[in-house]
């Protein structure tokens, strides 16, 4: 992987940073993005590029088609190229059907499904053009199964795998691979924030909702770590992996068996 260039979405902290700093340690230059404190993304960019690599930072709004082109074009300006683009833009919102914001559905399907289309549309024909390409699209369990709350959450994930499908058929002869992982639970800012809501929409404890709702589904009881989910990423982008593609992966702690 020395000297390939990735662009990572939604990755200024949790799944995406860990995405981040795993291929950093391999050698991987970086194309960053995500929202946060300034001083707060510098600091993680300057940490990436300590371990010798060049690392950029786009600060892309996902919900806009062209910020999203440019992103990409930017990074093969930049970096000279888009080896590896990783999909991991992603909100959440949860509220019964009835009750769900149209704003809010809009804004989850357009982060979490409808960047990953630009992104890959605009990434494919530069991974073409080079011979090989990886595209990793963070997807979840519940691209495969449901819960009660969000509607556009799992939604938008069933929306990645079939994206995920598709594009690895019609980039099958072109050296590039596309799969996406489904974690279960993983510990970060992301789910951490849904909680309230889902104690609220449950009528129960915060820490009900820890117990009885999220490590429930999964029969390890215990949240996945960034670090997995990031090491099943690189080897998904190692050679060693060229015959995976179209393959959606369950990381889950057993939820979805």
């Amino acid at each position: 992987m020395q000297g390939k260039c990735a662009v990572i979405t939604g990755s200024t902290s949790g799944i995406g940073l860990a995405y981040a700093k795993a291929l950093a340690a391999e050698g991987v230059n970086l194309m960053i993005n995500g929202f946060g404190e300034p001083d707060a993304i510098e600091a993680e960019r300057s940490a990436l590029e300590a371990r010798g690599v060049r690392a950029l930072y786009s600060p892309a709004d996902m919900t806009k088609p062209a910020e999203i082109a440019d992103m990409i074009a930017t990074a093969r300006r930049e970096l000279g190229a888009v080896d590896v683009l990783i999909n991991n833009a992603g909100i959440q919102h949860v509220a019964p059907v009835e009750e769900f914001p149209d704003e809010a559905w809009d804004a989850v399907i357009a982060i979490n499904l409808t960047s990953a289309f630009h992104a890959v549309k605009h990434a494919v024909p530069l991974m073409r053009e080079a011979g090989w390409g990886r595209i990793i699209n963070t997807a979840s369990a519940h691209a495969l199964v449901a819960s009660p709350g969000k509607v556009a959450y799992v939604a938008a994930k069933h929306g990645i795998a079939g994206l995920t499908k598709t594009v690895a058929l019609e980039t099958a002869e072109d050296n590039v691979t596309v799969n996406a992982i489904c974690p279960g639970y993983v510990w970060t800012p992301l789910v951490e924030k849904q909680i309230p809501d889902t104690a609220r929409t449950r009528g129960i404890t915060e820490d009900e909702v820890k117990r009885d709702v999220l490590l429930a589904a999964q029969p390890t009881k215990k949240f996945v770590t960034v670090e997995e989910v990031a090491s099943l990423a690189l080897y998904l982008c190692s050679d060693r992996a060229a015959s995976i593609t179209g393959a959606v992966i369950s990381m889950d702690g057993g939820w979805t068996a």
